[in-house]
């Protein structure tokens, strides 16, 4: 357990301090946030680039701008640090943080190998330090409506979750190697909000890859499977959304199928809509979507500093854990079946070539924007 004596009584104190290892896409985000959000004071910027510190410098010039995280470790006036950097650190990072008693906010996955991720849950789950992941999913509104409504009773008996998610994103070798391929990536999110849906474990899955462009990864991965209460689903998800069309789209949805009703969710990632065709009321619900939701996120944690316990509705560090095992036992297995190869290499040229250029709401990283390895 982490020593009393490192604790800073912050009880009293109006603000919490926070700094922020990182400075890339992910924590442009994040510092955007915590800079609108009253209980917190982002105290540093860590980042081992020279242009993301000058950019953090402009953006948060009261704030510590550092190129070495022991900067922010060292410092018993910090609360918290947030992990925006690549996977490959965070293990070190969080050793560090058990170390000075910091409490963290973290990028997923919380480390590059599913052995290090059980290492980082077994080392602070034997400290006193409070550790949330950015599951962003978890954090939205639609997904509590859509959950409750379930308990109302409105659907019947929840039967079948339908989840898909493609969109011409993160194409393969731009940079998130240590996150893994597409489907761990980002299909963790959704392996994880179709466990919390179902309220089950997984009991059985069967899926289908396909290697877009030859690339040696599967880049579209569907997977369906049962849940160990009975509740079917079907997860689909992949960057490959019409890559090079004229007019980019996407194809995003949940699904929650009972047996008396639905309930249904898509966005356009600027309003989400959530469509109920329960037995007592249809009901439609349309609010701004909300992004990465991480407002809800960073303000329920702070309450979380101050109570002295993790709030429930935030990710845990094991449920993260759990979702990114079965994200990859689900990539995997998909490579036990036949796998196809479509495309070839010079699409795949063209379309990282377009990604550099093209403005979108699909991912695109601007030059230089990408996660800060923090050292």
């Amino acid at each position: 357990m982490i020593q009393q004596d490192r604790y800073i009584n912050t009880s009293n104190r109006e603000k919490l301090r926070i700094g922020l290892i990182g400075f890339g896409r992910m924590g442009g985000k994040f510092l955007a946030t915590l800079q609108n959000c009253p209980q917190w004071e982002v105290a540093y910027v860590c980042d081992i680039d020279p242009y993301s510190r000058a950019l953090a410098l402009k953006q948060v010039p009261e704030a510590k701008i550092v190129a070495s995280d022991d900067e922010i470790f060292n410092d018993p006036s910090v609360d918290a640090v947030v992990f925006a950097t690549l996977a490959d650190q965070r293990l070190r990072l969080f050793e560090k943080a058990v170390a000075h008693g910091k409490h963290v906010i973290t990028e997923k996955p919380v480390a590059d190998t599913l052995n290090a991720e059980w290492a980082v849950v077994n080392m602070a789950e034997k400290s006193d330090i409070l550790v949330t992941v950015n599951m962003y999913l978890r954090n939205s509104w639609y997904h509590h409506v859509m959950y409750s409504m379930v308990d109302e009773g409105e659907i019947g008996e929840l039967a079948i979750i339908r989840i898909c998610h493609m969109t011409p994103g993160l194409a393969p070798g731009e940079g998130h190697e240590y996150e893994g391929p597409a489907f761990h990536d980002c299909g963790m999110h959704y392996v994880d909000i179709a466990r919390w849906h179902a309220r089950s474990d997984f009991k059985t899955w069967h899926s289908q890859g396909v290697k877009m462009w030859r690339y040696k990864d599967p880049w579209w991965v569907q997977c369906h499977g049962t849940f160990q209460n009975g509740v079917v689903f079907d997860i689909t998800q992949g960057f490959v959304y019409g890559q090079l069309s004229k007019d980019q789209t996407h194809n995003s949805y949940v699904e929650l199928i009972g047996t008396k009703g639905i309930v249904r969710m898509t966005h356009d990632f600027n309003t989400a809509v959530v469509e109920l065709h329960g037995v007592n009321r249809t009901e439609r619900i349309e609010r701004p979507y909300g992004d990465k939701n991480i407002d809800c996120m960073c303000e329920r944690f702070a309450e979380s500093i101050r109570n002295g316990r993790l709030d429930s509705l935030l990710p845990t560090l094991r449920e993260s854990v759990d979702a990114s095992e079965y994200a990859w036992r689900f990539f995997q297995d998909s490579l036990t079946h036949d796998c196809p190869e479509i495309g070839d290499a010079d699409t795949l040229v063209a379309i990282r070539e377009r990604r550099r250029t093209l403005k979108n709401g699909y991912g695109l990283l601007r030059p230089r924007e990408r996660a800060g390895k923090a050292e």
